[in-house]
């Protein structure tokens, strides 16, 4: 990498969008948040209908970056062996006696999509808990590390809600931000039902590798922030709070975001900021980043349900009330 790593980082930005490009029409802010997660050492949850390139852009994004990629269908019958891995007795043919053997399951690998997480049971959604958070997995005995960099990008289906398990509110605040995946525009829809770009997965090649991904991780938590910066953040975070809501807010929400959102906020600040070729953060990167990083941590009550004001609704209001000291 090259002493600056803001223009390196920048150039690798450009390269990226241009592989993406290749199978991916549009969804580019979808993608660079996607980046920007990996940056984090943070995990995404993608929030989209079906058929609107989820688990194709996730595949694409881990083969443009030279990443080990895996992908688990959630099913209400998958166990939590099935994502980890087990251990199972396996005869020595010299000796005849038999050892445990662990047989490591799709979590080993640097990017893991959990697709509609929410379709299996809360036991095993919590198997992903001790890899997002500590980076390791615990199979019978024995603790194995996980290879950085490790990602998990969970999916979900915003409209369906039949026969589901909604994440607890203690795994969706591992997950550092939550993105929306939309349609694609006309014109976009357009080019994808001519073009087919799906079958160019193949074509796709690397522009970073995994190591050079490790390097721009610490050079994104190096990046310098004004306290005045970080304190805007915090009161972001702090003002969806009970009793430290403003008025406008504070009757929509039932539980606020946890310090872990700040966190978020401001290293995610970090990377966006390193992203776009500058070495400081900016309000308006925290601004920009507050809905991504908030919506999936906001508890709403029945009211906000009852008069159909949605997290978003709730943040937009929340970044016009909230302002820098």
């Amino acid at each position: 990498m090259s002493t600056n790593p803001a223009q390196a980082l920048s150039a690798a930005r450009e390269k990226l969008r241009a592989e993406v490009s290749k199978c991916i029409i549009g969804q580019e802010e979808t993608a660079e948040m996607l980046f920007l997660t990996l940056l984090c050492g943070g995990h995404a949850l993608l929030l989209g209908v079906p058929g609107v390139g989820k688990t194709l852009m996730s595949a694409t994004l881990a083969r443009a970056l030279h990443l080990d990629f895996h992908r688990v269908q959630f099913t209400p019958d998958l166990m939590p062996a099935d994502i980890t891995g087990s251990e199972v007795l396996e005869e020595d043919p010299t000796t005849g006696r038999y050892q445990r053997v662990v047989m490591q399951g799709p979590i080993f690998a640097n990017v893991l999509l959990a697709d509609e997480i929410n379709r299996t049971p809360p036991k095993t959604q919590a198997a992903l808990l001790q890899a997002m958070q500590e980076g390791e997995v615990t199979i019978g005995r024995e603790t194995h590390k996980l290879k950085p960099p490790f990602l998990v990008l969970a999916t979900q289906n915003p409209i369906e809600m039949e026969g589901t398990y909604p994440l607890p509110e203690a795994q969706l605040d591992r997950f550092l931000c939550c993105i929306k995946v939309g349609y694609p525009t006309i014109d976009e829809e357009v080019a994808i039902a001519t073009t087919g770009p799906a079958g160019a997965l193949s074509e796709v090649k690397a522009v970073l590798g995994p190591d050079e991904i490790l390097s721009f991780q610490r050079a994104v938590r190096s990046v310098p922030v004004a306290k005045d910066v970080a304190r805007y953040a915090v009161k972001l975070v702090t003002s969806t709070r009970t009793g430290q809501s403003p008025d406008g807010i504070a009757e929509y929400i039932e539980c606020g975001a946890s310090p872990r959102a700040s966190q978020s906020l401001v290293l995610a600040g970090q990377a966006r900021a390193l992203l776009h070729g500058r070495v400081h953060v900016d309000f308006a990167d925290i601004r920009a980043l507050a809905p991504s990083i908030l919506r999936h941590r906001l508890v709403l009550n029945f009211r906000a349900r009852a008069e159909r004001i949605d997290a978003d609704q709730v943040v937009a209001r929340l970044l016009e009330k909230v302002k820098p000291d």
